[in-house]
Order: structure tokens, then C-alpha cells, then sequence
């Protein structure tokens, strides 16, 4: 397993250089059976992120591309009238691969938005009234752009609330923009990736980590930090017990890259912000007082006592 996530976070950083962290939560996201959402400012490399994930896999991939004329059935697919048989014949959508990578999701109307809900949360999709599985692993990685908001449409909290964790690439440092120019100068490193994995090998991985150990000390503060945002004055809507399982099943993943199947405070405190600052609805109040959905996840770290002696 740590020979396989290694190989994978390496084609990675080839195409997404010096960006580590970024890498570290991807994986824990794909190994942890959640979703990621890439939110960023234009051209740090939010779909290379996501592009050079699914190329790692060697499974079925596809990529939608938002726009605001996109219909539902774009993504989940549509049942068409066959004269020959006189039949309807389902034709699946791209929402039908192991990895659905959505450009810009902000983009789409609510109602386009919408026909991800059900296949994010329950593995499956509804076209007309016939339920069709999905099949496993199922990872969405949607990208965004916070600053253009022409022409966009916000992620409602329902959205919002099934990605398991959201990550910010940021611009790099000197060093790594120069090495990112020599490594893109001649060729395009995306072109070159090869698959290092598979389908079966992932969801082989995915199930190891359910079989982390996490203390009853660790899952009740796990409870108290989840609690501690929704009581938080600063915030009008605190995170859901979705999260609750979400930054459990993080913490569970980050423990397996660590090389432990034990988790340990450490793993809670490295995936609590990726995963919880998201699903935050801040007061007006707050957001006036320039403060973010991250700094009130850290100002929860700082108030819940951290449990010593867990088993």
C-alpha cells in the first residue's frame, strides 16, 4: 500500500511541482472513499491536479466541462428511443467512471448541480425512476474558481457538505516555478504519465484503511471538535454529522500514510481543516471582521482539549 501511494503522489508532483500538502490531502481524500474540491484562483493548476490523479489510476476516467447550458442528463445520462426495437436504451453518462473529474462546477446551474448529489453520497444515479449502481471506487474531484463570479453559480451547503475535503494550491515559491518551467519547457508532463495503479488495487487499499483503529477517546474528539463549530459564535451553520464520519474516515487514511494502524491526534489536527472549514456558514458578523472558515477551525483546535493516553 505505502509503495503504491508513493508511486502515485510522485506522477503527481511531476505535473504539480512542489505542492506536497496538496498532494498529501488528494490521497487522503481517494483513500478515505471521499470527494475533493479544488478551489483556487486561475492557472495554479486545479485540473492538472485532478487530470494527473485520475491518469495515475488505470481505470475508467472522464471530465465534464461546467457551463451554465449544461443539463442534468449531460451528466448522468439519458434514455433514448430505439425505432428497431421499440425500446428506450439507456445511454450512460460520464457520472458512469471510477473517476469524474467536473471543471469548474460553479459554473453549471443548481439544478445541473443537483444530479451529483445522489451519486455522490449513495454511489448511484436515478434516470427515469430506474436506479443504476455505480462502481467503486466513485471519486468526484470538482474544481472552482473563487474570485470570477460573473456568470457563476455558489455551491449550495447540500453541495458543499458531500465533498470531504477542500484544498487551496496557492502560487508556488521561486524555486518550484523554476523547476516547473524546466520540467514543462520541452513536453507536457500530463502527456507522460503512465498508470500506476487500478481500480481493484485502490479499492483494495480503501478498505484496508476502514480497519484503522481509532480510540473511543479519539472518536468522542472527533464529536467535540464537530460540536464545537456549531456552538461557535462566530458561525451561523456548524459542520454536519456527515463531517463527523468524513474527518473520522480522513483521519483513518491519514494514520494508513503514516505507516500506522492506530490513529493519533496528530492524524485528526493534520485533515481537520481540509475537511471541516468548507462546510462552514460564517455570521455576518464574522465574515465583516474579515475572518475566515479557517480561522475558525483553528480557533476550535485551540478551545478543545486534546485527549492524552488514547488506546
Amino acid at each position: 500500500m505505502h509503495e503504491t501511494v508513493a508511486k502515485i503522489a510522485n506522477n503527481i508532483e511531476r505535473v504539480l511541482v512542489g505542492k506536497s500538502e496538496v498532494v498529501r490531502i488528494a490521497m487522503v481524500t481517494l483513500l478515505s472513499e471521499g470527494h475533493l474540491l479544488v478551489e483556487d484562483v486561475p492557472g495554479v493548476g486545479k485540473t492538472s491536479l485532478a487530470k494527473a490523479l485520475a491518469r495515475s489510476i488505470d481505470c475508467p476516467v472522464s471530465r465534464v466541462q461546467f457551463t451554465p447550458d449544461l443539463l442534468p442528463s449531460d451528466i448522468t445520462g439519458v434514455s433514448i428511443y430505439n425505432r428497431e426495437t421499440s425500446q428506450f436504451e439507456f445511454r450512460p453518462g460520464p457520472v458512469f467512471a471510477n473517476i469524474v473529474v467536473g471543471d469548474e462546477i460553479n459554473r453549471a446551474s443548481p439544478k445541473t448541480q443537483s444530479a451529483l448529489l445522489e451519486c455522490m453520497e449513495e454511489h448511484q444515479a436515478t434516470v427515469d425512476t430506474t436506479t443504476y449502481h455505480l462502481d467503486r471506487p466513485f471519486m468526484v474531484i470538482a474544481t472552482q474558481n473563487p474570485v470570477e463570479m460573473e456568470g457563476t453559480y455558489a455551491l449550495p451547503e447540500a453541495q458543499r457538505d458531500r465533498f470531504s475535503a477542500r484544498v487551496s494550491i496557492g502560487y508556488p515559491d521561486q524555486q518550484a516555478e523554476l523547476a516547473m518551467i524546466d520540467e514543462h519547457a520541452g513536453h507536457d508532463p500530463l502527456g507522460d504519465l503512465q498508470p500506476v495503479s487500478d481500480a481493484r488495487h485502490v479499492q483494495a487499499m480503501a478498505e484496508t484503511v476502514r480497519r484503522v483503529h481509532i480510540a473511543a477517546e479519539l472518536r468522542q474528539y472527533a464529536v467535540e471538535l464537530i460540536t464545537a463549530t456549531r456552538n461557535a459564535a462566530e458561525v451561523r451553520l456548524g459542520a454536519s454529522p456527515r463531517a463527523t464520519l468524513h474527518l473520522v474516515r480522513a483521519a483513518r487514511a491519514q494514520a494508513a500514510l503514516s505507516g500506522r494502524e492506530y490513529v493519533v491526534p496528530d492524524d485528526i489536527h493534520a485533515v481537520v481543516i481540509p475537511v471541516l472549514a468548507h462546510r462552514l456558514v460564517l455570521t455576518t458578523e464574522a465574515q465583516a471582521s474579515r475572518q475566515t472558515d479557517v480561522d475558525v477551525v483553528r480557533a476550535v483546535l485551540q478551545r478543545v482539549p486534546v485527549p492524552r493516553g488514547a488506546r
